[in-house]
């Protein structure tokens, strides 16, 4: 599992707030993104772009 954190304040979350990468799916040529607050509780669905514009890769966990 992949953890992500915020580059900067997106869709009501504050820049630093950490997050599990749960599932990666792509059709035709479309990448979607869900991603879990590190608490759990909150789900963030998101694209390719919007990925690599607002998160920065922390590390990968088993």
């Amino acid at each position: 599992m992949k953890i992500f954190k915020l580059k900067r304040q997106f869709v009501g979350y504050k820049k630093g707030t950490q997050f599990f990468l749960v599932s990666e799916s792509e059709f035709i040529g479309v990448k979607e993104f869900v991603l879990r607050t590190k608490d759990l509780v909150n789900t963030l669905t998101i694209n390719e772009s919007e990925l690599l514009k607002n998160f920065i890769f922390i590390k990968e966990i088993f």
